[in-house]
C-alpha cells in the first residue's frame, strides 16, 4: 500500500498507510551517523512507552514499533477533528465541553507524572465526541511541580494564539476538571511563577 505524507516536522515524518499511522524519526546529517541512530532509537522506544502508558488512562493511540525500523513508530489512525482546524467552528457549549475532557486527561497523566510537553489543539483528535490526546515526542515522566505547571502553560498558551476570542472562557473550563487532581492547587500556585518569569523575561 502506497504511503501518504500527511504531516512534516522537524523531528518526524507521518505517514498514512490506510487504517493506520507511521511517525518516522527524521535522520540528523548534523549529528554523527552511529550517534544519530542511537538518539532515533532511543527517542523512539520513549514515545512508545509514554503512549502505552498514556492510553491505559485516557483516550490516547496505542502505538508499538514498526517491524523492522528501529525508528518507526505505528498506530491507528484516528479519523476524526484536529482540534486546532475545528474547535472554534463548534458551539460554545461543545467548546467548554470539550476543554473540560481535556482538563480531566491533563489531570489524569500529571496524576501519574506523565508530561505531554507539547500541549496545544494541534495534538488533539476529537473523533466519536471523544478528545485524544496525540504525539508524545516531546513527552517525559516527572513528577515536579514546574514541569506540570509548563505543561498547563503550553495549553493556556495554545488556546490564547489560536482561539482567542474565547480563550479566557476554555481555559476556565479546562481548570475545572483538572482540579480534579489531587495537587492542582500546588501546580497552579507553580503556573503563576512559571507565568511571573515569563512576564519579567519580556
Amino acid at each position: 500500500m502506497k504511503l501518504q505524507i500527511i504531516q512534516r516536522g522537524a523531528e518526524a515524518l507521518i505517514y498514512r498507510s490506510g487504517s493506520k499511522i507511521l511517525k518516522e524519526r527524521i535522520k540528523k546529517s548534523y549529528r554523527n551517523s552511529e550517534l544519530d541512530d542511537k538518539i532515533r532509537k532511543t527517542r523512539t522506544r520513549s514515545e512508545i512507552k509514554l503512549l502505552n502508558k498514556a492510553s491505559e488512562l485516557i483516550n490516547s493511540p496505542k502505538a508499538s514499533q514498526s517491524a523492522g525500523n528501529l525508528w518507526v513508530i505505528e498506530m491507528p489512525f484516528l479519523d476524526g477533528k484536529k482540534l486546532s482546524e475545528y474547535l472554534d467552528r463548534f458551539t460554545l457549549n461543545k467548546q467548554k465541553a470539550i476543554c473540560k475532557r481535556i482538563g480531566e486527561s491533563v489531570a489524569k497523566l500529571h496524576e501519574n507524572n506523565i508530561i505531554h510537553g507539547d500541549l496545544t489543539t494541534s495534538n488533539m483528535i476529537l473523533m466519536n465526541n471523544k478528545v485524544f490526546l496525540i504525539d508524545f515526542g516531546l513527552g517525559y515522566i516527572s513528577n515536579k511541580a514546574e514541569d506540570k505547571a509548563v505543561d498547563i502553560h503550553l495549553f493556556k498558551e495554545a488556546l490564547e494564539a489560536k482561539h482567542f476570542k474565547k480563550w479566557e472562557i476554555l481555559f476556565k473550563e479546562f481548570l475545572k476538571r483538572y482540579a480534579e487532581y489531587a495537587e492542582h492547587k500546588k501546580i497552579l500556585e507553580q503556573l503563576k511563577k512559571v507565568e511571573a518569569r515569563g512576564r519579567y523575561r519580556h
